[in-house]
């Protein structure tokens, strides 16, 4: 059952793998503001909600030519 559940919160590794970006951009995405990031505690440790990698993530107009 718990495959079944969509991944809610992800680490930096796992963001990285899921937008198949390098987790250096991840981190620039975060650092610059593009792409929230919450952290656990007092830890170090950084989680990053798929609404919000969602949220990166734009549709590609493929009937809007404009270069031609």
């Amino acid at each position: 059952m718990a495959e079944e559940m969509q991944k809610e919160l992800f680490s930096v590794q796992e963001a990285a793998e899921f937008l198949g970006v390098s987790e250096s951009t991840i981190r620039r995405y975060v650092s610059d503001g593009r792409l929230l990031a919450y952290r656990l505690g007092d830890e170090r440790l950084i989680r990053i909600k798929r609404q919000d990698l969602d949220k990166l993530l734009s549709p590609i107009n493929a009937g809007n030519d404009e270069e031609g």
